[in-house]
């Protein structure tokens, strides 16, 4: 039995004889067995991955696992999705951090917008032809050179970005000819006035800081 602890002696450094044969350490375990390929991974491969509770995407044929943001980045997300979602007509619907398709990648937005009637009818994963906007909190080199272009090519019409950094700062992206073209941008402190996907006005400073009641 393990030694007890009488007045003021002390616990001993070690474990008693005989508790690591009691109690051994875990074994080193893969959270899960990816499917045998001879080339890239595909959405379909993606489709049957286990939840672990890690962002997984597949971008370029590969699974990128991120893990979970920082409370101050899931705060502002979870703010400007509440600010999204009083805005919204019945038919869009806003998420966080749903399965898109995006071409041969399936990415998961930070707040992904789409068409109430495609996000109701127990899908998966949503097409890009059914997303009208999609969200990133910037937290990665990836959100600034990777995922716009993938968002612009699959014809999402509406990308809005968060800066936390030196911010909160907004930027609003709507697709036109050559990709993404900024229409509107606002820092704490000012107003930003939006059309698409739908009307709808806030300050950026309510997404940081202590929650205003």
């Amino acid at each position: 039995m393990s030694p007890s602890m009488e007045g003021d002696e002390a616990m001993p450094a070690a474990p008693y004889e005989g508790w690591l044969a009691a109690h051994p350490p875990p074994r080193r375990v893969r959270l899960f067995a990816l499917p045998p390929t001879s080339s890239d991974y595909a959405v379909e491969d993606w489709l049957k991955l286990p939840e672990t509770g890690e962002r997984i995407e597949l971008i370029d044929g590969s699974f990128v696992v991120s893990p979970m943001p920082a409370f101050p980045h899931a705060l502002c997300a979870g703010r400007l999705r509440q600010i999204l979602i009083e805005a919204a007509p019945e038919a869009f619907e806003v998420v966080a951090t749903g399965n898109l398709e995006v071409g041969e990648d399936g990415l998961i937005p930070d707040i992904l917008i789409g068409r109430a009637e495609a996000m109701l009818a127990d899908v998966t994963i949503l097409a890009a032809a059914d997303t009208v906007c999609v969200v990133e909190v910037v937290s990665r080199r990836r959100d600034y050179e990777v995922k716009p272009p993938k968002y612009a090519a699959v014809g999402i019409p509406v990308f809005i970005r968060v800066e936390l950094e030196g911010g909160p700062r907004v930027e609003v992206f709507e697709l036109g000819e050559q990709g993404y073209e900024l229409v509107a941008e606002a820092k704490a402190g000012t107003v930003l006035t939006l059309d698409q996907p739908f009307p709808i006005s806030f300050d950026p400073a309510v997404l940081v800081g202590t929650r205003s009641r």
